[in-house]
């Protein structure tokens, strides 16, 4: 089995992420060799719905080193690039330290964590 993709986030413009995290998990990818897609900012891509997101959300299982997987599921979602559910895995940087984000990224193994759409029907709605 192929390893998932990675992608990374640096939050280049909103900031939110521990700066030593995100520096750390950075430097560690970098020398492990392991082929990865580094953005400096994925809240701007969405934005802007560039096409990369759509490629990388369609390519198979990936991996995300962002922030908390809900944000992460409806910033691709925004850009019209919605995520397969049960093919990807985000590492929150906001909350994980560096060795266990690194270890996550680097297992081959893919564990989703996208929060799943809601299925219930509000109970405002008339049936």
């Amino acid at each position: 089995m192929a390893h998932p993709r990675i992608l990374y986030c640096h939050c280049q413009y909103a900031q939110v992420l521990p700066k030593e995290v995100k520096e750390e998990v950075l430097k560690k990818l970098c020398a492990s060799g392991v082929d990865f897609e580094a953005v400096a900012d994925l809240c701007e891509l969405s934005a802007r719905r560039d096409p990369l997101l759509k490629e990388l959300s369609e390519g198979g299982p990936l991996k995300i080193a962002a922030c908390f997987p809900r944000a992460v599921k409806w910033l691709f979602a925004a850009a019209g690039a919605p995520l397969d559910a049960s093919n990807t895995q985000v590492t929150n940087l906001r909350v994980e330290h560096v060795e266990p984000a690194f270890a996550a990224l680097l297992d081959p193994s893919l564990s989703p964590n996208l929060p799943a759409v809601a299925t219930t029907t509000p109970s405002h709605v008339a049936h």
